[in-house]
Parts: C-alpha cells; sequence; structure tokens
C-alpha cells in the first residue's frame, strides 16, 4: 500500500526537523516495504516572500489531496497581518481541513529525567476548531476586534456539535488505551452557558462507556493537580485553549517539549505537528531536537494504517533516546541534530523486519 504525504517545513527549526523526520521516514518506509512519495510544499516565511501570503490557495489543495501532511513549526507572532499575507499555516489548515482533534500524548523515557521524579503516561485530547482562537471560531471575519481605542474584545464560540466530537475522540482512544479513567476540564463555575454546554455534552457521551470513570475538573485545579501527580491521569478532554495550556504543561512534566507529539486529525483528514515552536534563535546551528516531529509521524502512521514503519520509528527513537551521545542537548545529551537523526536511522536498519 503506497503512502501520499505532504512535507511543509515551516520556519526557523522547520527545515532542519523536517529533513530529519523525511530521512527516518524513508529509512522506516523502506525497511517495511512501504512505497512512499513525500512532496515539498513552502510556507511561511518562504511562501510569504515568494507568493506575497504564508500559505498559498495551492497548498490547502495539496494537504486535502495528500494521505498526510507533516507540519513544521511557523514563526506565525513574526508575520505581518492577515492583509498583508500573514496568516497562520497551522491555523488554517485545521479550519480547511476540519481537524476537530488535537490529540496530544505526554509520556516520559526512561532515560530522561522528569521534573518531579515521577514517569507520565498520559494524553491531552484537545478540541481544535473552537474556543478562544481568532482565526478559526468564526465563518467569516475575526473573533478578536478593538471597537474604539482602548477597548479589545474577544468571542469564543463553543458548539454542541463539536464538543461531543471531541469527547466522542476522547473516550474512543479511552478505551483503545485500556483507561479507567477520564478527566474533563472545564470552569463551568464561571463560564455557564459555554463550558456548561460542553460538559453537558460531553456527559452525554460519556454514558455510553459506563467502564470508564469520569471525573469533572475546574482548569485551576487540573493545572495544581496535574503538577502535584501526574500519574493520576490518563486521558484527558478539553476545550482549544485549556488543552493547549494543559498538554504544554504535561509536556514540560514529561521531560520537556522536544519530545512532545502530536496528531491533528478529523474524519478525512490528518496532520503530524510537532507541540513545540519554531525556534529562531537556534536555527541553522544543528542543534534543535527532532524527536517531537519524527514522534508526530509516528503518530500519523498508525493513523493511516501503516503500522510497520511506524513501529520502526518507534523503537529506533526509543534506542536513540537512550545514549546521551545519540540525544540532544535539551534532553540532558550531547547530540547534535545530524549525530541524533543518523543514530535512528542507523537503529532502524538493524531492526528485524
Amino acid at each position: 500500500m503506497s503512502l501520499h504525504l505532504l512535507a511543509l517545513a515551516g520556519d526557523g527549526i522547520g527545515p532542519e526537523i523536517m529533513a530529519a523526520t523525511v530521512s527516518v521516514l524513508i529509512a522506516a518506509c523502506a525497511k517495511s516495504g512501504t512505497l512512499i512519495d513525500i512532496e515539498p510544499a513552502d510556507i511561511g516565511f518562504l511562501a510569504l516572500e515568494s507568493e506575497g501570503i504564508t500559505i498559498p490557495d495551492t497548498v490547502i489543495a495539496k494537504a486535502r489531496q495528500a494521505d498526510g501532511v507533516i507540519l513544521g513549526p511557523v514563526s506565525h507572532n513574526a508575520y505581518p497581518s492577515v492583509e498583508e499575507g500573514g496568516r497562520n499555516p497551522s491555523g488554517v489548515l485545521r479550519k480547511e481541513l476540519q481537524l476537530f482533534a488535537n490529540i496530544r500524548p505526554a509520556t516520559s523515557h526512561k532515560a530522561v529525567p522528569t521534573p518531579t521524579g515521577h514517569d507520565v503516561n498520559m494524553v491531552i485530547v484537545r478540541e481544535n476548531l473552537e474556543g478562544f482562537y481568532a482565526d478559526r471560531n468564526m465563518e467569516s471575519g475575526p473573533a478578536e476586534f478593538m471597537p474604539v481605542p482602548g477597548v479589545a474584545l474577544s468571542m469564543r464560540r463553543i458548539t454542541a456539535a463539536n464538543s461531543r466530537a471531541i469527547a466522542e475522540a476522547g473516550y474512543a482512544l479511552a478505551r483503545r488505551r485500556g483507561a479507567k479513567r477520564v478527566a474533563v476540564i472545564h470552569k463551568a463555575n464561571v463560564l455557564r452557558l459555554s463550558d456548561g454546554l460542553f460538559l453537558e455534552t460531553v456527559r452525554e457521551v460519556a454514558a455510553d462507556f459506563p467502564e470508564i470513570k469520569t471525573e469533572e475538573l475546574l482548569i485551576d485545579a487540573a493545572a495544581a493537580l496535574m503538577v502535584r501527580d501526574p500519574t493520576r491521569f490518563d486521558v484527558v478532554i478539553a476545550t482549544n485553549m485549556y488543552g493547549d495550556i494543559l498538554s504544554d504543561l504535561a509536556s514540560e512534566l514529561a521531560g520537556g517539549l522536544g519530545l512532545a507529539a502530536s496528531l491533528n486529525h478529523g474524519k478525512s483528514h490528518a496532520i503530524a505537528q510537532a507541540q513545540h515552536g519554531s525556534a529562531p534563535d537556534i536555527a541553522g546551528q544543528n542543534r534543535a531536537n527532532p524527536a517531537s516531529l519524527i514522534g508526530s509521524v509516528v503518530m500519523l502512521l498508525d493513523h493511516l494504517g501503516h503500522a510497520a514503519p511506524a513501529r520502526f520509528i518507534r523503537s529506533a527513537l526509543n534506542a536513540a533516546l537512550c545514549d546521551p551521545a545519540t540525544r540532544t542537548t535539551d534532553l540532558g545529551g550531547s547530540a547534535g541534530t545530524d549525530v541524533m537523526t543518523r543514530a535512528i536511522i542507523s537503529h532502524i536498519e538493524r531492526e528485524v523486519a
């Protein structure tokens, strides 16, 4: 079965970790006998310079046609205004491809210390299409505006349809993981209508999964409990902004954002995307950790039904992380991007098919 992927390197360290990821992916597919075609396309500052917009319509069309997309980090905070072509490629693709679920595992590695000393193994299931995100929660126009100088307003959309979709995705994932509990994050004591609707909808879905215990937690309490004892969490379901914040917290508790993989998916499309940013301060210095994007590709391969190359990459990445000489400096090792990448490929080539 062949596989056609679109690779969008992005900004900052994006080109470096994309090159590493593509090399690892090609090696794993060769090992497993999987036919693969990886098509590159420019987004971010390169696209802005050549086409006047950070994500051209042609790239969106290619993303729709591909089996999946690998998305590198982007420096969207440094882009010009939307009117000047500075659209956030990540938000645009999530909206255009209707990627309602952002699955963000936080899993510690035995060779990488964690801040609390606890082993961490949880996954944040984050709603991806609404909430306090001005670039994607309205059909037309932004949800953030300034009617008069000195007054800024931001609107949040919460729908029963998207709340149900993310709840169903979260509970189905919990069942596949054999999870005994799901934590549902909200602030319905203050945001009674919007978070209240989310919470009510999730409860309806939870009733279809009686073997799984549901714990409802306020966002502030959840953050405190996560720091105190991250082992109490397994699957966490949250609206967009809460999920975004808690997933970064969970990833740091698991050893750092350098390990933080993620998958955006909808009913028909999926994107592998590292959780971290573009880190322009270390771009071009052979210091970037490719593990997060490589791990995201493992999630994409599993999602698309390509278990063999996913297994090879997962095993090889774990092996490389065990050795400080092949682990990047952010994870306590001494390797550069190139050394870590070659080590992962070497482990893949030595694996038994």
